[in-house]
C-alpha cells in the first residue's frame, strides 16, 4: 500500500492542489467564506473587506520585495494613485467602476514603471529613498493640486455599480472584495511558475548570476514594479470605495509601514504569508482598540497605555519577528506542517 508525499511526474509535482486533502480543506474554505457575511456583524464584515483589501496590497509588496528584492517605502503612494485615478475616471469621465477600477490599477502600473526606469542601478538603501522622495512627492501633488484632487479636503467617492446593480453594502462590498482577492492570489500563485516569476526569484537571489545566466534584469525589475504598483492600484481603487471617501490622510507613510510590516510578519517571498500578514496586521490592531474600549470604565489609567501600544504596533511585530522567527508566520505554518507530517515521529 503507496504511503507518504512523493510524485511520479513534473505533472505532479506543478500541481498547486496536490492532494485531495488540500482539496478539502479548499472546499470548507470556500463554504466558509460564502457563508461569512450572512454570520458575523456589521463591524467584523468591514474588518474583513479591510483584510481583504490588505491583501491584495501586500501581495504586491511582496511580489517587489519578497520575490525580487527590490525595497520599496513608496507602496502607499501607489495605493493612492490607484484610488484617485479611478474614482477621477468615475466622477470626470463618467467611466463605470468595472473600468475604472482595472484602469486606475494601470494607471499606477504605469507610475510604477517611470519609477523603476531612473532606479534600475540603485539598490538597498539607495533605492529605498529613492520611492521614499516618490512617495512624498505623490502625497505633495494630491494636497496641492485642489482642482483635481479636491486637496485635503479629499473626493467624495461614488458607490460602484457594475450591471446595474449598486455596492452600498458591506456585505456587497464583501463578495466584491472576495472576487478580487481570488483573482489576485491565483494570479501570483501563477505567476511564480512562469518564466518572469522564476526571474524575479533569480534576480532576488543574486542579480550579477541572474544576468550572467541571460535574464534581462531591466525588464524583469521594471516588470516587477509595474505588477506591484498594479496589485496596489488595484487595492487602493477598493479601498476609496469602501471607504466612500478618500484624501492624503488615508495614505500617509504609516500606511507603508503597514504593509512593510505585513509582508515581514507574514513571510517574505510567500504569498500565504502575505495572506497571513495582511489578516493578522489588520485584525490585532482592531482587537487592542476594542480591548482599549472594553477597559476604558475599569481600568481608566490602562487607555494611555494601550494607546501607546496600538501606535507601536507595527514597529514592534516587526522587531519581534526578526528576531523569533524570521521567515514569519509562514515559517511557523510550515513547521506545523511538517511536525504533523511525520507525527508521531519527531524526524
Amino acid at each position: 500500500m503507496a504511503s507518504g508525499y512523493y510524485k511520479t511526474s513534473y505533472r505532479d509535482d506543478l500541481k498547486i492542489f496536490q492532494t485531495r486533502f488540500v482539496k478539502f480543506w479548499l472546499v470548507i474554505l470556500a463554504i466558509l467564506l460564502m457563508i461569512f457575511p450572512f454570520v458575523f456583524s456589521q463591524y467584523i464584515l468591514y474588518t474583513a473587506n479591510l483584510c481583504g483589501i490588505a491583501i491584495i496590497g501586500a501581495l504586491g509588496l511582496n511580489i517587489l520585495s519578497g520575490f525580487t528584492g527590490q525595497i520599496s517605502l513608496g507602496h502607499a503612494a501607489f495605493l493612492a494613485i490607484g484610488a484617485y485615478s479611478s474614482t477621477l475616471l468615475t466622477l470626470k469621465l463618467g467611466i463605470p467602476f468595472w473600468i475604472s477600477l482595472p484602469l486606475g490599477g494601470c494607471i499606477a502600473a504605469l507610475f510604477g514603471m517611470i519609477i523603476a526606469i531612473p532606479c534600475l542601478r540603485l539598490r538597498g538603501l539607495y533605492l529605498a529613498i529613492a520611492t521614499f522622495a516618490f512617495a512624498f512627492t505623490v502625497e505633495y501633488i494630491i494636497v496641492h493640486w485642489s482642482s483635481l484632487t479636491n486637496g485635503t479636503s479629499g473626493l467624495t467617492v461614488p458607490h460602484p455599480s457594475i450591471a446595474g446593480f449598486v455596492f452600498k453594502t458591506d456585505k456587497a462590498f464583501y463578495f466584491l472584495i472576495l472576487v478580487f482577492v481570488i483573482l489576485s492570489v491565483t494570479f501570483a500563485k501563477n505567476l511564480f511558475r512562469t518564466e518572469a516569476g522564476r526571474a524575479f526569484i533569480a534576480i532576488r537571489d543574486k542579480d550579477i548570476a541572474a544576468e550572467v545566466i541571460g535574464i534581462n534584469l531591466t525588464k524583469y525589475k521594471i516588470l516587477s514594479f509595474m505588477t506591484s504598483s498594479f496589485y496596489a492600484g488595484i487595492a487602493g481603487g477598493l479601498y476609496a470605495v469602501t471607504l466612500s471617501s478618500i484624501g492624503p490622510e488615508h495614505f500617509t507613510f504609516l500606511v507603508t509601514i503597514q504593509y512593510i510590516a505585513m509582508v515581514l510578519v507574514g513571510g517574505m517571498g510567500s504569498v500565504l504569508g502575505s495572506i497571513l500578514g495582511a489578516i493578522f496586521m489588520t485584525v490585532l490592531p482592531e482587537g487592542i482598540r476594542l480591548l482599549r474600549d472594553v477597559l476604558s470604565h475599569d481600568f481608566p489609567f490602562l487607555i494611555t497605555r494601550l494607546a501607546d501600544l496600538q501606535s507601536s504596533f507595527y514597529g514592534l511585530a516587526i522587531i519581534l519577528v526578526l528576531i523569533f522567527e524570521p521567515k514569519g508566520l509562514f515559517g511557523l505554518w510550515i513547521k506545523q506542517k511538517n511536525y504533523w507530517k511525520g507525527w508521531p515521529y519527531t524526524y
